[in-house]
């Protein structure tokens, strides 16, 4: 089979096209015939640093469309020939990857493998963000960082669509500003963004704030909250030192801070997931939400897409075309 693997950790440069052997499904899993692949920030930081990568050669990728080839012993509920999305602990840059079944998902009516490829990651952290870890209240305000990103424009529809009272969003370029206010905005702030947060709230701050910078993003988000207000923190894209926080910053306003990965849910909680993803899926299938795909590249051409993503330039969904 047809996939993209790095030897050494660097720059794109580094992903490269390589012929190998099509894994074969362990019990409780399944193989599929990958149509489309997500592009995530977390396969650049593969990539670049080694997140999650337990042993090289390795070939990155955590979410995939397409047809199951292969069940696995002990699977039912599933088909050879059925379309699916799926997350995945890696290996999607490929035509072949292998998923557990408790992180497979039969299509919803409706929804085709090129959309079905955007779901398995971004949309399930959209809503945990905001319904089950951030537990947004209608007429509450919310922050969100990267907010022009695929989790960041669905966040911003489920903001509006939950009844909130503002929805802010924090952006790299006034052109990502102007596409996030396409997708449940009020009001986008390039670059800095602490002090216009307290004058466009009249000083009071800001209910949720979603972050997935970490750093001095995540203390000026700290800074940013209400009195009673919650972060959640859901990575660490500026690859800044483990963040801590204690009585000094959570006692004088009462604040709260929580955190969600959905791979690190994937391995704890698989059914938690499911319920979730489930919940999830039901948003895109009802048009309360939708993620537009920006750009779509080749298999091979996997390096081309970390560029973009890296470059800071994208918008949306980033996918990868392996076999549609």
């Amino acid at each position: 089979m047809r996939a993209v693997e790095f030897q050494q950790y660097g720059g794109p440069e580094v992903l490269k096209a390589v012929t190998a052997e099509a894994p074969e499904p362990g019990p409780g899993q399944v193989g599929i015939d990958v149509a489309y692949t997500g592009v995530n920030f977390a396969d650049l930081k593969a990539r670049a640093e080694g997140y999650r990568v337990p042993r090289l050669p390795y070939v990155p990728g955590l979410e995939v469309s397409g047809r199951i080839r292969a069940l696995g012993a002990g699977v039912t509920g599933l088909a050879v020939g059925q379309e699916v999305a799926a997350l995945t602990e890696g290996g999607a840059y490929a035509e072949v990857a292998v998923a557990d079944t408790t992180t497979v998902f039969p299509l919803p009516a409706g929804v085709d493998l090129r959309t079905a490829a955007t779901l398995p990651t971004v949309l399930p952290t959209a809503y945990a963000l905001i319904h089950t870890v951030g537990r947004l209240q209608p007429g509450e305000s919310v922050l969100v960082q990267g907010a022009a990103g695929g989790v960041g424009t669905v966040a911003g529809q489920l903001a509006r669509a939950a009844g909130a009272g503002t929805v802010y969003g924090v952006v790299s370029s006034a052109a990502k500003a102007a596409y996030a206010k396409e997708h449940g905005y009020d009001e986008v702030f390039a670059g800095a963004f602490q002090d216009p947060v307290r004058h466009a709230t009249g000083g009071r701050g800001v209910d949720l704030v979603l972050d997935p910078v970490g750093g001095d993003t995540l203390r000026a988000g700290l800074a940013s909250l209400a009195p009673f207000g919650r972060l959640v923190s859901f990575g660490n894209a500026g690859s800044a030192e483990p963040w801590t926080v204690g009585q000094p910053e959570l006692y004088p306003l009462g604040i709260s801070v929580s955190g969600f990965s959905i791979l690190t849910l994937a391995r704890t909680a698989p059914a938690e997931l499911r319920r979730l993803s489930e919940q999830a899926f039901a948003k895109a299938v009802d048009g309360t939400v939708s993620l537009p795909v920006t750009a779509e590249f080749a298999l091979e051409e996997a390096a081309e897409a970390h560029r973009l993503m890296g470059s800071r330039t994208s918008t949306g969904k980033l996918l990868l075309r392996v076999n549609a």
